[in-house]
């Protein structure tokens, strides 16, 4: 149970919470309703999957430079806890889910999920190259609803892409705010991103910038897809997480503090943006 436990946290599952609403957000703008119980399911599972294989070749590709990080040294693999091969079984074991549900739901999803499944496994390795590695996770995460919208419809369609652009941008965001802790480490490693590439300033401003820029994408899905009312009940929550952000930056709280309360403000306001598109279209 130990070692369930510690797999359980070193893949960071609660950060599922992240992909998963925003997918079913994906599939009812495709079904224009609810979609069958069956269809959620597979959804759900191939989301599972894929975070899991995400998350796993994560921290196997990352496990020596997490052992040289003070804030990640304790994690399973980088201290020995858990067994490399841990990592190499969930990730097969992630595809292999991934696969079965791609299957299941349509086969314009079995085609396209070479390409996930690239983005999946290059993610790790972006950040030993280029500064862009925020984007290639805000893409692995806006394939989520990219992927639903598609099992549902069987097609890519503007809607389906704005939603994709806006994910992607969101995560990247977020991600950028994290990365901000490593910064001095990360300068001696040699490690890639945007704060290292252009400084503290920009790894405060830009993430302001980018869920801006998703305000505006998830708006012009919802009206490129003629949702209801409700929609943007979610837009305005989302304009009320912009104004959060920017309070903490001015506010001076510590970077971990700032990084812990834009985690638990972004989840929420996915599960509640979720909420607020059911409504739109029941």
């Amino acid at each position: 149970m130990r070692a369930v436990a510690l797999f359980l946290r070193e893949i960071r599952i609660e950060h599922t919470l992240f992909a998963l609403p925003f997918a079913y957000v994906g599939a009812i703008l495709a079904a224009h309703g609810i979609p069958t119980p069956a269809q959620l399911g597979w959804i759900t599972l191939a989301v599972l999957g894929a975070r899991t294989a995400a998350m796993a070749a994560n921290r196997f590709l990352d496990r020596e430079i997490d052992a040289r990080n003070p804030r990640t040294e304790r994690r399973a693999l980088a201290s020995g806890l858990l067994p490399a091969s841990t990592m190499l079984w969930a990730t097969a074991a992630g595809l292999s889910i991934l696969l079965w549900a791609a299957w299941m739901l349509n086969p314009l999803c079995l085609k396209l999920l070479p390409i996930a499944v690239v983005l999946l496994l290059i993610y790790p390795l972006c950040k030993r190259f280029t500064w862009l590695t925020h984007f290639v996770l805000g893409a692995v995460d806006g394939l989520a609803p990219l992927g639903a919208y598609v099992a549902i419809a069987g097609k890519i369609t503007l809607p389906a892409l704005a939603l994709f652009a806006a994910v992607t941008i969101w995560v990247a965001g977020f991600d950028i705010i994290y990365a901000l802790m490593d910064l001095s480490v990360d300068r001696e490693q040699g490690i890639a991103s945007l704060p290292v590439r252009f400084g503290e300033r920009s790894g405060r401003s830009l993430p302001i910038l980018l869920h801006l820029g998703m305000l505006a994408l998830l708006s012009g899905a919802g009206m490129l897809d003629g949702a209801g009312p409700s929609y943007y009940l979610g837009i305005a929550a989302l304009a009320i997480l912009i104004l959060y952000e920017e309070y903490l930056f001015r506010s001076g709280a510590n970077l971990f503090v700032i990084n812990e309360r834009v985690f638990l403000s972004n989840m929420t306001f996915s599960v509640v943006f979720l909420l607020t598109t059911l409504r739109a279209y029941r």
